[in-house]
């Protein structure tokens, strides 16, 4: 059975990784300071983003056969771990799969951004993925895979939390009426992910619903279908005007099968069901 170790897997990412990969795989899992709930104890191991020794001899002990890295932590510190951890890949019989973010694009509002356009970023988040892509693309080349994501819900996530959480309080939700985006679920982004895996795919890939909407119909959607009163939306302009923006990747790839694509209201429904 083929070994997979992913760093990070305490967090909302992670663990539906570990569910979705750990039949059929051999998963182990790193955790920062919260044990990792649906993986055995001898399965998980505490590992800080500092602790790149500690990495190292991780690696070298269950020698994984792919490495999925949704770790967090402080930038300087992350893009020497992972510079690091290139080195390792670079010399053992290992995939590395890494977590990237819409954020590498956020100097431009103008379009969906497609794997082909060049990244440009204003925010520090977004240079210091853009960074770490490159690092990892420099020393690794094909043994590395760049996942991008847009904003990510699932039934326990942050952002779904978050709502209904609001909701329950009547607390005011901000929203802006003129940023189109896409989203995904955490069930399907991890079905994406094996996908790319048990098939070797290569290269960059844009994951998220094929459509996009602004944020505040996103929202509105989630209120009308929960009962909830969309006057709990606060309506804001991105960046102060009434032009449009996009805050969405889009695939030009053609080899992610169609069942595996969602879309925004099917996202909604899930979330709702």
């Amino acid at each position: 059975m083929k070994k997979i170790l992913i760093l990070g897997g305490s967090g909302l990412v992670g663990r539906s990784l570990i569910n979705e990969l750990r039949d059929g795989y051999e998963v182990y899992g790193t955790y920062s300071s919260k044990t990792i709930t649906n993986l055995p104890d001898d399965k998980q191991f505490q590992l800080d983003v500092q602790e790149i020794s500690k990495m190292m001899e991780l690696i070298s002990s269950i020698q994984p056969d792919s490495i999925i890295s949704c770790i967090r932590g402080e930038f300087g510190q992350q893009l020497k771990f992972h510079k690091e951890l290139a080195k390792v890949v670079r010399n053992i019989n290992s995939n590395l799969y890494y977590f990237s973010t819409t954020n590498v694009f956020d100097g431009d509002f103008s379009k969906p951004h497609t794997e082909t356009d060049v990244p440009i970023a204003e925010s520090e988040y977004g240079n210091f993925k853009i960074d770490c892509e490159n690092i990892l693309k420099e020393i690794l080349d094909e043994k590395v895979q760049n996942i991008r994501i847009p904003a990510i819900w699932g039934k326990d996530s942050p952002r779904w939390n978050s709502f209904k959480e609001s909701i329950r309080n009547s607390k005011e939700i901000e929203v802006y009426s003129n940023l189109e985006c896409n989203n995904l679920l955490d069930v399907q982004l991890a079905r994406q992910l094996r996908f790319i895996i048990e098939n070797n795919l290569k290269g960059i890939f844009h994951l998220g619903s094929v459509d996009t909407m602004t944020q505040s119909q996103f929202y509105e959607k989630l209120l009308i279908h929960s009962d909830s009163k969309s006057s709990l939306l606060k309506y804001n302009f991105y960046l102060d005007s009434s032009n449009t923006y996009f805050f969405a990747l889009k695939s030009t790839r053609d080899d992610m099968p169609e069942y595996l694509q969602t879309t925004n209201e099917e996202i909604i429904s899930y979330l709702l069901g």
